[in-house]
């Protein structure tokens, strides 16, 4: 059967169009608040988030305006494309109004589309965030997978206090039952459940030393080894 979607969002965010292009449009910018690590080059969108290492074809590319890119359609109909409108404002404002579309294949989509979805909202509002309180600036991405976890709800509530340790200063700016974010005046910091069990550390850095290895232990340490 398969399922068919189409999400819009729209935000304003206190930067200017140039700051926003280069955090939708280049390889750096989409690194400060999406997935991984992100290259953007001879028409394409590259991205290595652990093993997955999707390539995007770019559609459309007016600076400052439209940015456009999709997967193309896989044998069994899969797809996922991300459309970016940009419309500067006055006093330096921006309104950025984003387009996630696709088509999940198969009789058992609905599981992967709330995680999609809920992964969606993480990501529009680290987005949010970056143009909010780090524009022109650039992160150094890390991502971490951590031990598969089995229950949820106790896994959340050992990152929390695991995290209020951490990181008091921290500031929860995202939580669903999917994701949890936070910033600091020198990172975003965000937790995933993923797809397949483990939990994942993917974070934006903008400055310190800390490492993935770093997290790992972390994760390691608060998490243990669960089954």
């Amino acid at each position: 059967m398969g399922h068919e979607f189409k999400s819009t969002d729209e935000i304003e965010v206190p930067a200017s169009v140039e700051d926003v292009w280069t955090a939708i449009a280049t390889g750096p910018g989409i690194d400060s608040w999406f997935m991984g690590r992100n290259e953007v080059a001879n028409g394409q969108v590259k991205m290595a988030f652990g093993g997955y290492e999707p390539t995007s074809g770019i559609t459309a590319s007016e600076p400052g305006r439209h940015f456009a890119y999709d997967s193309g359609k896989a044998p069994d109909g899969r797809f996922i494309a991300y459309e970016f409108l940009v419309e500067g404002r006055e006093h330096g404002s921006t309104v950025l109004r984003m387009v996630t579309s696709g088509f999940l294949p198969g009789d058992d989509w609905a599981d992967e589309f709330e995680a999609m979805t809920l992964g969606g909202a993480l990501f529009r509002r680290t987005l949010l965030e970056y143009l909010t309180y780090f524009p022109g600036r650039t992160a150094r991405p890390l991502t971490v997978f951590g031990p598969v976890v089995s229950d949820w709800d106790e896994a959340w509530r050992k990152l929390d206090e695991a995290i209020a340790a951490k990181l008091p200063d921290a500031v929860e700016f995202h939580r669903n039952a999917h994701t949890l974010a936070l910033r600091t005046d020198r990172a975003m910091y965000r937790f995933m459940r993923g797809f397949f069990g483990p939990v994942i550390a993917a974070h934006h850095v903008f400055a310190g030393a800390e490492s993935e290895q770093d997290w790992q232990d972390f994760l390691d340490t608060t998490l243990g080894e669960q089954k």
